[in-house]
């Protein structure tokens, strides 16, 4: 065998190397920011979850009060809207800024206790805002998973590399589900 031919085929196992690394790493990081992504929308689905589980509990909880606080009419009205608003949002922007918005007032809806001992004394409210509390406890946990996901995919596509995978994948940053202004506040707790 010619000193060529050995020279040849010499640089071509390095070339051959350096392409499979190079191959291996370009694939990784596309698989890894795919992964991040579908991550985010699933934290994403089990917010959406909880809080279509919210939705879903509020008309009962509404009806509850109903009986007992009927000039509250315009809360009741708002509270329709928001959730209206809620079913009717396509992205996840906006999804987060109308639960934003029923979240305000779904505290003064659980604050008409205090107006009405004898809706203190009801037992489907009670039962209705044990479940709503239990709910908005999972919607905190399952939003901080989410945020945890998105930080992560966030801080990724920052990156040199991670933003050359982002953009050859099609992904881009992912928006944080913020608090509320309104749950910034810190309650007043009557006993």
């Amino acid at each position: 065998m010619s000193k060529a031919l050995k020279i040849t085929l010499i640089v071509l196992g390095i070339l051959a190397v350096i392409g499979f690394v190079i191959g291996k790493w370009v694939i990784t990081g596309y698989n890894n920011v795919i992964a991040m992504d579908e991550q985010v929308k699933s934290q994403w689905a089990q917010v959406d979850n909880q809080l279509k589980r919210r939705y879903d509990l509020i008309p009962n909880l509404v009806e509850a009060v109903k009986g007992y606080a009927s000039h509250e009419k315009e809360l009741f009205e708002f509270i329709a809207e928001a959730r209206t608003k809620y079913f009717q949002a396509n992205t996840v922007k906006d999804k987060i800024q109308a639960s934003g918005q029923l979240e305000g007032v779904l505290s003064r809806l659980l604050l008409l206790q205090e107006n009405y001992p004898q809706l203190k004394a009801n037992e489907s409210f009670l039962k209705l805002q044990d479940s709503l509390e239990g709910t908005e406890n999972r919607i905190s946990v399952e939003r901080m998973r989410y945020n945890e996901a998105v930080q992560l995919l966030n801080t990724y596509i920052r990156t040199v590399f991670g933003r050359f995978f982002a953009g050859f994948a099609g992904v881009s940053s992912a928006e944080y589900y913020e608090v509320p202004e309104a749950e910034k506040a810190a309650p007043k707790v009557k006993f």
